[in-house]
């Protein structure tokens, strides 16, 4: 199989409906997609996976779904109005920002997001001569300087005065931090236990580049698992391997293009941390789920700026403590786009013709059968064929197509990764059997009407 380059990703996402540039009627906007037809209901196959493997099937985990919008102070308590920010230059000949500790990434010199603009400056001075300007060519930069990526917002501000300044969220999980108290309050859930949410969070990145890899708009799947203090090793390993395993068996996801990383350089609320990273097409391994031990961090955070006392009292022993949490967090984009990465198959037929197929799991694909009469002007075949595509569609998702001959159906089929395609033929109409093609082996099998229901 040919190298699966990252524009190969881009020109089937776009050419069959998965994922579209947002905006593009008006030249489009840099970082933002809109998620077609297809690729709407592979996303939310995703998200139902995930959901059910991270919370309906786990007796200790709740789920929630926090408002967008929070009071400002919760972005001071998390650090994100002080910390959370992006090392920036400038070019002086454009004014075109780069991203300076991926700059310096791309030319293999190491350097970290989390240095400080003393440290990351030194690095920068010593190799400026080898990094252009993306737009203009030139070498001329100024210092990088930390940018916030929070977004602003002026809910509630009718003055324009800015007096209140409230923010889109800046990662999804704040939410669930906020609703520890009212979780353990409302339902009967006992500390070791775990809150997940897939939410909205907004970045305002000043380069957002590679497709779905990195957007200034996103979903996050976020689980936070609470435990006592200090009793975090052996379920902080064991959310690790589970988390490891989900995409292998859950997703479906190839072994060898998954790695771990260790973060050296940790950032300040974590005691440790890890990347599962994925082999994306063009960019080689980079992150694509995080896994954190953030200690007492957050819950002793928000205690001190809201007033509020978020202790967990155990009611067998009668202790009171700030619990430990051990987080997971992916952006549903960066798996969407992995999912859709290692599926991506290009095959040589035994005529020498060749295939593009997306081998996705069955059960993720965004249809899972084709229905087509073997002629559309025959209308004994086409009546027969909708009223199998009508009973079919009421358990499964399901698409119609009489347009081409056969041989175009399935390869439009393969491409969005249909698993089974069902022909209705004149010999349907004799014994009411019907030809069911295999998408991964493309073998075809006689099966009765009664037996493919």
């Amino acid at each position: 199989m040919p190298d699966i380059k990252l524009e190969d990703i881009v020109s089937l996402c776009k050419r069959r409906g998965f994922v579209y540039p947002g905006s593009e009627i008006y030249g489009g906007e840099a970082g933002l997609y809109d998620y077609g037809p297809y690729g709407v209901e592979l996303l939310n196959n995703i998200k139902r996976t995930w959901w059910r493997s991270n919370v309906t099937q786990r007796e200790n985990y709740v789920g929630l779904d926090s408002a967008m919008f929070k009071n400002p102070r919760v972005w001071d308590a998390s650090g994100h109005t002080s910390g959370f920010a992006d090392p920036l230059a400038e070019c002086r000949n454009c004014h075109t920002r780069i991203r300076v500790d991926k700059e310096l990434g791309a030319i293999d010199v190491f350097a970290d997001e989390k240095m400080s603009e003393d440290e990351l400056n030194a690095i920068f001075d010593e190799h400026r001569d080898k990094i252009k300007c993306p737009t203009c060519g030139k070498k001329d930069f100024t210092e990088a300087r930390a940018f916030n990526l929070l977004v602003k917002s002026n809910l509630g501000d009718f003055t324009g005065r800015d007096e209140r300044p409230v923010y889109l969220p800046g990662e999804a999980c704040q939410g669930i931090y906020l609703n520890f108290k009212n979780v353990v309050d409302t339902t009967r859930m006992k500390i070791p236990f775990g809150i997940a949410q897939i939410g909205k969070a907004f970045r305002n990145e000043i380069s957002p580049r590679n497709f779905l890899f990195r957007t200034r708009e996103m979903e996050q799947a976020d689980t936070q698992y609470f435990v006592p203090p200090h009793q975090n090793k052996e379920a902080y390993d064991a959310i690790k391997q589970a988390r490891w395993d989900w995409y292998i068996n859950e997703l479906g996801i190839k072994p060898e293009n998954l790695r771990w990383h260790q973060h050296e350089n940790l950032v300040f609320y974590a005691s440790d941390a890890w990347d599962i990273e994925y082999k994306f097409p063009s960019l080689g391994f980079d992150e694509l789920e995080g896994v954190h031990d953030r200690t007492d961090y957050d819950l002793s955070q928000h205690a001190k700026f809201s007033g509020k006392d978020l202790s967990y009292q155990d009611p067998a022993t009668g202790e009171k403590y700030i619990p430990w949490i051990l987080e997971t967090s992916v952006g549903m984009g960066r798996m969407f786009m992995a999912v859709i990465s290692d599926a991506y198959t290009v095959e040589t037929m035994e005529n020498g013709d060749s295939r593009t197929v997306l081998k996705l799991k069955p059960e993720l694909a965004p249809v899972q059968y084709a229905v087509f009469p073997l002629l559309k002007n025959k209308p004994e075949l086409v009546a027969k064929a909708r009223e199998v595509f009508d009973q079919l569609r009421q358990k499964f998702p399901c698409e119609w197509d009489d347009n081409g001959n056969i041989g175009k159906r399935y390869r439009r089929q393969d491409e969005i990764g249909t698993p089974h395609c069902v022909v209705i033929d004149f010999q349907t109409l004799e014994d009411a059997t019907v030809t069911i093609r295999d998408r991964d082996t493309t073998q075809q099998t006689r099966v009765s009407i009664t037996e493919l229901l």
